[in-house]
């Protein structure tokens, strides 16, 4: 039986910037993680438009998708239905080590602001602040109004990380991907995963 480093819950919803969320998993995978996916329907149109994917809808389709194109590990990918109350991340009882939901739409971070727990993303990230593991939130909008930003403040109290998708440019990028692996190395950091995504500042 595999014996995974770490277990992490990752949520994709609708914002732009999708390839953050699928640089992170590929280095989850790559840091032989055990990946709980949650996948809203407008983060499948996204991932089409933006990156040319083309995902299945139902989560054990999807499982042998994301393994397929990520090569991982049997099981190493595990893809859950957004009502699937079953799932280990619906309880406090089977927490995964951390998670985060790159990117994050405002209106998920609204809803799990307030708690509703309408969908299994917004639960699992109930959970995670409940239990104390580490919820990063990688929130893709601008501007942002006073709602957003007192919906960040009050998860930030809470005890999440609020972490915009603004990558920083003092590296002189080159490449459109080196943006995208600035933010993903930093969503890394902040799950305590390893990687090799960026030069550190000083080195």
């Amino acid at each position: 039986m595999t014996t995974w480093s770490k277990t992490i819950a990752v949520g994709l919803t609708g914002a732009s910037g999708i390839h953050y969320g699928l640089r992170v998993l590929r280095c989850l995978v790559e840091a032989d993680v055990r990946v709980y996916l949650l996948i809203s329907q407008a983060a499948q149109v996204v991932m089409q438009m933006e990156a040319g994917l083309d995902a299945p809808g139902r989560p054990a389709e999807a499982e042998g998708f994301f393994t397929d194109h990520f090569g991982a590990a049997p099981g190493q990918i595990q893809v859950f239905g957004r009502q699937q109350w079953t799932a280990p991340v619906a309880s406090g009882t089977n927490p995964p080590d951390a998670m985060a939901i790159c990117p994050c739409t405002t209106g998920t971070l609204a809803s799990i602001a307030a708690g509703l727990s309408q969908d299994l993303m917004d639960r699992a990230a109930d959970v995670a602040l409940k239990e104390g593991r580490k919820l990063i939130l990688v929130v893709r909008e601008m501007p942002f109004t006073v709602v957003h930003l007192e919906n960040m403040l009050r998860l930030a109290r809470a005890g999440a990380v609020i972490m915009p998708a603004n990558p920083g440019f003092y590296f002189n990028p080159q490449r459109v991907d080196e943006v995208y692996d600035f933010v993903a190395a930093r969503v890394l950091d902040h799950l305590g995963v390893a990687h090799d995504l960026s030069a550190r500042w000083g080195d």
